[in-house]
């Protein structure tokens, strides 16, 4: 059974269910009828909230990632500084000019060879085994959720 319902909608929109109607070869009244159905259905709010519980879960991952990625890049950085500074000895004034040409040199080489090792698009997370990383990430997620009991 069918009941018959009036509406007013403004001209474009008519002009749009019009067009719609003739590109797909159905009546206007299949089309409204399509729209009211797909705004009234249950399951179009059930599909746009799995759709965003995907996406955050998937940013969530990528935020991880870059946690993780940013915590070995300091770590990194802080063993070699440390080390670095425990076996340096100082350098008498005398040859401390002599010191820094050779340091700028050394610098100038050091930011060339990592321009070419990025333009490969090798990477120092390519060279730390995949199981090295996983057992520390697990580590760290015991840690948070012995932190959060």
């Amino acid at each position: 059974m069918r009941d018959r319902l009036n509406l007013s909608l403004p001209v474009e929109m008519i002009t749009q269910i019009n067009d719609l109607a003739t590109r797909k070869r159905l009546t206007r009244s299949a089309i409204v009828e399509a729209a009211v159905a797909s705004f009234l259905s249950p399951d179009g709010a059930d599909r746009m909230e799995a759709a965003f519980t995907r996406r955050l879960d998937r940013l969530t991952r990528q935020v991880q990632r870059l946690e993780r990625n940013s915590g070995l890049s300091t770590e990194a950085l802080a063993l070699f500084v440390r080390f670095w500074l425990t076996i340096t000895p100082p350098l008498p004034s005398d040859a401390q000019a002599t010191a820094q040409a050779k340091g700028r040199e050394r610098y100038k080489g050091f930011i060339e060879a990592l321009g070419r090792r990025l333009n490969q698009g090798r990477t120092l997370f390519d060279e730390i085994p995949k199981d090295v990383l996983g057992s520390e990430s697990q580590s760290s997620e015991d840690d948070d959720a012995r932190r959060e009991d």
